[in-house]
């Protein structure tokens, strides 16, 4: 951590090229292009060769689990992206994938997508990775983006693979930006050895302030369908005691009285994730 200096610090500022807010896309792949600005103070999106971890964009596509996105340098690619309307939201992470919280880091646009991809097929990373069994997006520059593929697909030996698990399926919610919005991001996929003694949960708040940050709202989570717990001040927690074997966590986005705040349906989702010593 102390090799880091001032990033964790940094307050950086994340913008959308493309795809842009109601953009209406024709084809099965989407790419992803952001621009990087603010106080950085050093921070930078960059897999580390030798670790596999480092500084890195979660990007959600619908609800569905997080994909890590590392150079910005190149579009980040999802292929056979289904016909209809989606959402996109991205944020900045530090390796351990806690999320930035400055204003201007989280962002999200809507679009839809005319001539999509097989649905029974996943949309993939251009990795190839699973992202979504549904609806998603596609960009107009097809012909450019196809030598880029080509080119990355090419280079391939050369880069670290991009780390990610099988997503399941979702599809995009009406989700109204000038509402309260809870983006879960934390915990996700498998859990090994020392990484299981404490796992966090990580998540991003639009528009809502808890009550312990002198707001309306509470975070509720639970394990396993356990006791409900609350979280009251924007930070993420860490929790011990986990088994080994297959766990469902669940946050969800509560006003004063306990009740999960309507917005499509992003405020109460769940995760599977694994526990293995």
């Amino acid at each position: 951590m102390a090799a880091r200096g001032e990033q964790d610090q940094a307050k950086p500022t994340l913008k959308f090229i493309e795809p842009h807010d109601g953009q209406t896309i024709n084809g099965s792949t989407v790419n992803l292009k952001l621009s990087l600005s603010g106080d950085l103070k050093g921070y930078k999106p960059m897999k580390d060769p030798a670790t596999g971890t480092g500084n890195h964009i979660h990007v959600i596509l619908d609800n569905q689990p997080y994909e890590a996105y590392y150079n910005l340098d190149q579009p980040f690619e999802l292929r056979n992206v289904s016909e209809g309307k989606h959402t996109l939201r991205v944020f900045p992470s530090r390796p351990w994938h806690e999320s930035f919280k400055n204003e201007g880091a989280f962002q999200m646009v809507t679009f839809t997508v005319k001539g999509g991809g097989d649905a029974s097929k996943p949309t993939t990373t251009n990795s190839g990775q699973r992202m979504a069994d549904s609806q998603s997006a596609a960009n107009k520059t097809e012909t450019p983006l196809k030598s880029a593929n080509s080119n990355a697909a090419t280079n391939s030996n050369a880069a670290a693979p991009r780390e990610g698990k099988d997503m399941a399926g979702g599809n995009a919610s009406d989700v109204d930006m000038k509402k309260p919005l809870l983006t879960y991001s934390r915990p996700k996929g498998e859990y090994k050895g020392a990484d299981t003694e404490a796992i966090m949960i990580d998540f991003w708040l639009w528009n809502a302030k808890l009550q312990g940050d002198g707001g309306d709202y509470r975070v509720r989570y639970s394990v396993d369908g356990g006791e409900a717990k609350y979280i009251d001040k924007w930070e993420p927690i860490w929790l011990k005691g986990w088994t080994p074997g297959k766990h469902t966590v669940k946050l969800e986005l509560v006003d004063k009285d306990g009740n999960v705040v309507a917005n499509g349906d992003y405020n109460s989702t769940s995760r599977d994730i694994t526990v293995t010593p």
